[in-house]
């Protein structure tokens, strides 16, 4: 065998490795991620932006693991029987072609249970074709018939007609950072091989000189999938851009939220305070001011609560205090400066919660009892906070007017958005007087009680 065709075939054993990492990343890592998503709790969310869904995730790992062996076979057989017809002189053409129809059968089975997410290893099939297909006719057919399936197979094509599931949606779940080394290995799998495939060409070309029509049909599929390439790259510079920008709007709602939360709840307890002094200021002077040194504290605790929610986004109060804590004192503030009555019951024993979950949990309760006072004139308001099954639910119940239409303000916009956050769920009831009920799931591995 002489040194080029030695190359040839090393090229090509290369190329067999590259594609199998390729075919093996992408089937494992839809695999794991739908396996990550699901043992989150975050499926619902994540379902809401795929086309289709792959029906057996980890089977098509086992699946992919075999047809490749199956591949290798194949190859293997196929290298057999060409050493043996230049070795002998005999004439292994036929077998050699039934090689070559299975090779690609088999391929195309690959990229089918990848649901197209990967096409590459057709580039490993034409490597095979433009080796052992012998006749100026022929040749040319076959390999146009070859390489025609690598943009038939394009997922982004099919996709107009068929429901796909794409490799680019599972990595959208990440975040920006991992996106980036996750569509930056899949990007490179998919230019190392397309790169062997054109240093196998140029070898072909050097070993058969002259052969320029052949060289051309390369050339315009090599300048195609450049620009597929490039066109990716373009994409992922545009979505880095779109997700910079998403993120400046999610942080911008959030500190709304945060300063919303704090200053309605603060002005709410003022306003009602100073309500309550205007009816004292003549019958009782003292218990006036005594009432007005009160409402001095809760504005100074506000003011210092902005201060913090600005700079740190988390209430002062959760800083400083425990959950249950911070609850109990921001519940004793209010009914210092009303007289609202207001009834914690907290039956899980201990509170150990995530930040984000405290967060959530201690502002949705503040707008709840601001919403109470300001909008309906409660007097009495109980909240309890219990555990069932795999949720932590939170109702707080008031004894106000009530509404006759719910409708998404401002207030439970926001609470909506907090609970959601954590991929919860909350209800709005206003049959006897007005009622939240804010259902949260409990992470994996964690216990509340």
């Amino acid at each position: 065998m002489s040194v080029q065709k030695v190359k040839l075939r090393d090229v090509r054993v290369i190329m067999m490795a590259v594609n199998f990492i390729a075919v093996l990343f992408a089937s494992v890592f839809i695999a794991v991620t739908t396996e990550w998503i699901c043992s989150r709790y975050e499926a619902r969310d994540f379902l809401d932006t795929l086309h289709a869904l792959p029906v057996q995730p980890a089977t098509n790992v086992a699946l992919v693991v075999v047809l490749y062996v199956l591949l290798v076979g194949i190859f293997i057989v196929q290298e057999k029987y060409s050493e043996k017809q230049e070795r002998d002189g005999g004439n292994q053409t036929g077998k050699i072609y039934l090689t070559l129809v299975l090779e690609f059968i088999v391929s195309a089975a690959i990229v089918w249970v990848l649901n197209f997410n990967y096409n590459g290893i057709f580039f490993l099939v034409f490597t095979g074709v433009i080796y052992h297909v012998k006749g100026d006719k022929g040749k040319y057919l076959v390999i146009c018939l070859a390489m025609s399936s690598f943009p038939l197979t394009d997922s982004k094509l099919l996709s107009i007609n068929m429901k796909l599931y794409s490799i680019n949606d599972y990595i959208n779940y990440y975040d920006t950072s991992a996106q980036q080394y996750l569509l930056g290995a899949y990007n490179l799998l998919t230019s190392l091989n397309i790169v062997l495939f054109m240093i196998y060409c140029i070898l072909m070309i050097q070993q058969q000189r002259g052969a320029i029509d052949e060289v051309n049909l390369l050339y315009e599929e090599i300048r195609k999938t450049n620009a597929d390439l490039e066109n990716a790259n373009n994409q992922l510079q545009e979505y880095a851009k779109i997700t910079e920008r998403m993120g400046e709007t999610r942080e911008r709602n959030r500190l709304a939220r945060e300063i919303h939360d704090t200053l309605g709840h603060t002005l709410t307890g003022i306003s009602v305070g100073i309500d309550a002094c205007i009816a004292t200021a003549e019958i009782a002077p003292g218990e006036t001011k005594a009432h007005l040194e009160r409402i001095s504290d809760v504005a100074r605790n506000g003011l210092l609560d902005i201060r913090r929610s600005v700079n740190e986004l988390k209430p002062d109060a959760l800083e400083r205090l425990s959950l249950e804590s911070a609850i109990t004192k921001m519940i004793t503030d209010m009914k210092s400066i009303t007289d609202m009555q207001i009834f914690f019951d907290c039956r899980i024993r201990k509170l150990k919660f995530d930040e984000d979950e405290e967060s959530a949990i201690y502002r949705v309760i503040q707008e709840s009892l601001t919403n109470a006072m300001r909008h309906g004139r409660a007097s009495r308001v109980r909240i309890v906070m219990e555990r069932q099954d795999d949720m932590i639910v939170l109702t707080i119940n008031d004894n106000g007017i009530g509404c006759s239409e719910i409708k998404n303000g401002f207030g439970t916009k926001h609470i909506m958005e907090r609970i959601g956050m954590l991929n919860g769920t909350v209800e709005f009831q206003s049959d006897n007087g007005f009622s939240v009920i804010a259902r949260i799931p409990i992470r994996w591995g964690e216990e509340y009680d």
